[in-house]
This record gives C-alpha cells, structure tokens and sequence, in this order.
C-alpha cells in the first residue's frame, strides 16, 4: 500500500535550521541558511543527489543509496509554498523531483510544468486535498511531504503521516528552526507514539526510520507506589 512519507535532516537538538531569515532574496547569507546546510551537508558528496540535479561526481556511498531508494519510492510530492518559491530559481527548468508536486498554499497560480516529468500544481484547499491529489498521481507509490518542517507538523498533527525518517547529523545548533514543537497541539497526557523500523549509521549522519502509530494517551505507572510487602507477595 502507498504510504505518506516525511524525512527532515536536523541536528542532535532537533532544529532543520538555523534561526528563520524572511528575507528569500539575502536567504543565502542569513542564518537559516547556514544551520540548514550544515545538517543536509551529506547530501551534496552524495552521488545519487548530485546526479539527480545534473551535476558530476559524488561518492557511491550508504548516504548516496539511502538517497537513491527514497527518490524512487516517491511517486508525487507535496510540499509548501515557501519551498517551492525558494526553490523555482535554483531548480531551473529540469527540477529533480522528476514527478508531480503538489504545492499547499492559499495564493492560487496556475500549475507549471517543467521538463523531466516534473510539475508543480498550486493546491489552495488544504493538506487533505493535497495529499489525495498526490495519491491519485502517484501511481501506486508512495506520497513524500518534502517540506519545509512546518508542513512535515502539519500533516504529522492531522495524523496524514505513515513514515517519518529523520536524518540526525552530529552537530548541535543551539537555535534555529525546530522540526517538532507545541505546534502539534497535543493535550495534556498525550503523544504521538512511533515505532523505529530501520536504523542505519555512518559517520556523518545517522539514518532512523519511524513508523507512526498515531496519538495515544500518556498512562502513569505506579513506580514505587507498588512497591510494598503486599505488592511483593
């Protein structure tokens, strides 16, 4: 079965970036921009990333096969409107995605195409509608949330999300743009519980893939109170 899937890079401390920058035309040079490059820094030596966006070189690495699996797995994309202007520029007429994107927004535009079957359809009703967009897309495979963070909470807190990988690299940023937050709106005694399904090391990024099981209610135990004569016999 198709699944919903989200992976982020970010930091020991759990932030994809650094401090957020509004400003998209000196993005480069802010400080969001330096925390988020230092965290997706094993992506660029990776071939099947640099392949992906026409560039030569890179190493055939677990990195680059990690890399490579999850482009293939993605049948349609959904992601927000800030990633996708920031990104119209740099990805240029053949973006890497190679599939249909499906951009959450509330400004309507009319859908672009690009080549390499890359397209970007401009979704003003919602994530739901974006993801069952996505689906029907798709063709089969699976629905990948490609960001920003903002959007991976969103879909995480409207329980749309089946696979969560983060990407954790070994490097603690102090501030900046934090993956999970009170933004889920979870109620007192509440979580949501995943369940990790892979776990894969190197020495520059350490690989956990989540299975997400949902909210659940948090249960006190009764550590120490049962412990009594009565409780033992």
């Amino acid at each position: 079965m198709a699944l919903v899937t989200a992976q982020m890079s970010v930091s020991l401390d759990g932030f994809y970036a650094g401090p957020e920058h509004t400003d998209m035309a000196t993005w480069m040079d802010g400080t969001e921009a330096a925390g988020f490059f230092r965290v997706t820094r094993w992506v660029t030596s990776a071939m099947a990333w640099r392949e992906r966006l026409g560039f030569e070189g890179g190493e055939q690495s677990t990195n680059s096969e990690i890399i490579e699996q999850t482009s293939e797995a993605a049948g349609a994309y959904v992601m927000g409107r800030r990633m996708a202007d920031g990104g119209e520029v740099p990805w240029g007429d053949d973006p890497p995605f190679h599939a249909p994107v499906f951009v959450v927004t509330h400004r309507p535009r009319q859908t672009l195409v690009r080549q390499g079957g890359t397209s970007f359809t401009y979704v003003t009703d919602g994530i739901e509608s974006a993801i069952e967009q996505a689906r029907a897309a798709a063709s089969g495979k699976d629905v990948a949330i490609a960001g920003g963070g903002k959007l991976v909470r969103q879909v995480l807190k409207a329980g749309l999300l089946d696979q969560l990988e983060l990407h954790i690299a070994p490097v603690v940023l102090g501030d900046g743009m934090r993956l999970l937050d009170p933004d889920l709106d979870l109620a007192d005694k509440e979580a949501i519980e995943l369940v990790p399904s892979r776990v894969i090391d190197t020495p520059d990024v350490t690989h956990v893939r989540y299975t997400v099981n949902g909210r659940s209610a948090l249960v006190l135990d009764d550590r120490g109170r049962g412990d009594t004569p009565e409780a033992r016999r």
